[in-house]
């Protein structure tokens, strides 16, 4: 197969290139580095099978001809973080929905299968748990940039729903809280990211509000199981899927549980979301998937324990992170 990876040098993107190159595809990446690093994919550039392009997808020229020459589409494309997102929301909703619809438009022009990812900020702040793909969305006042992000992401739903309407071969995640190898504090796996850096360097871990808001953590290889087969199985077609784990964890035992892998001597600090974010920052008590469509139509459920993913990153981190900052 050829294979386009928008978005291919980030933490998700890069694990999603190795997996497809070592199956044998030839895979094309377009990624600006905004949120990526080069170091993600720098041990495959001189693989012939493997093609970089240092660009945006907003380019359109670019991606008419990028698309025209694959066969799949997996567009992972995105600005994620939450500081970047509170930052600077006009080029997150920008890239994401600009981007998303050039995605679209070549694909359909070309006719090619494409794979959006998704996120769980897709549900807001709904309390009706778990969340299933197709419960309501709950989201805050516009004046919170916060729900930028998840604006911006339903609206690339929307555009790939609408697609798939017209019967181009379109499937979508939604990503849980994915961590593992490569994590950076500035996307996805941020909390796990910043609390491993500080647990190893002796800082304070940093906990937002009082630690009781509970997250569904996914490790790396789960999340590229649930991607490949959501992007080629043809159960998947015109579909959302959940891809995460459904083990809870509050971020403050997250903490204690990273402290005592690390053996560190490092403690928890608690600091208002006002103090991280400024002010008119709202946040999610809980992000609970319900998995009964991925288990159904993908046959997939997660398969790494937590303890077991956060030793592989931390072991990571010891080699790689925290020497690069």
């Amino acid at each position: 197969m050829k294979i386009l990876v928008t978005g291919g040098a980030g933490y998700i993107g890069s694990h999603l290139v190795d997996r497809l190159l070592g199956r044998g595809d030839e895979v094309w990446v377009v990624d600006n580095l905004t949120t990526g690093n080069i170091r993600n994919i720098a041990g495959h550039l001189a693989n012939r099978a493997f093609h970089f392009v240092n660009d945006s997808i907003l380019n359109e020229e670019l991606m008419d001809r990028m698309i025209e020459t694959v066969d799949t589409v997996y567009h992972l494309a995105a600005t994620v973080g939450v500081k970047h997102v509170v930052v600077n929301p006009l080029a997150g909703v920008l890239t994401n929905v600009q981007g998303t619809e050039i995605v679209f438009k070549y694909a359909f022009k070309y006719w090619k299968r494409v794979l959006l990812a998704s996120t769980s900020e897709i549900y807001g702040k709904t309390t009706k748990f778990p969340f299933r793909e197709d419960d309501d969305r709950v989201l805050g006042s516009t004046r919170v940039h916060r729900w930028s992000y998840s604006t911006s992401k339903g609206i690339d739903e929307h555009i790939a729903f609408a697609y798939s309407d017209k019967g181009l071969p379109v499937s979508i995640v939604r990503y849980f809280n994915s961590y593992g190898p490569r994590i950076d504090e500035g996307g996805y796996g941020s909390v796990v990211a910043q609390f491993i850096r500080q647990a190893l360097t002796g800082q304070p871990l940093t906990v937002h509000g009082d630690g009781l808001q509970s997250r569904c953590f996914t490790f790396v290889s789960d999340t590229i199981d649930g991607t490949l087969l959501a992007g080629e199985r043809a159960t998947a077609l015109g579909t959302a899927f959940n891809v995460g784990a459904t083990e809870e964890t509050r971020i403050l035992d997250l903490a204690r549980l990273i402290l005592r892998l690390t053996d560190s001597k490092s403690e928890p600090r608690f600091i208002s979301y006002d103090e991280a974010f400024g002010k008119a920052f709202e946040d999610t008590s809980r992000r609970l998937p319900s998995m009964e469509r991925a288990r159904e139509l993908l046959e997939w459920q997660p398969a790494v324990k937590l303890e077991d993913g956060l030793r592989k990153t931390i072991e990571w981190c010891r080699e790689n992170y925290v020497q690069h900052r």
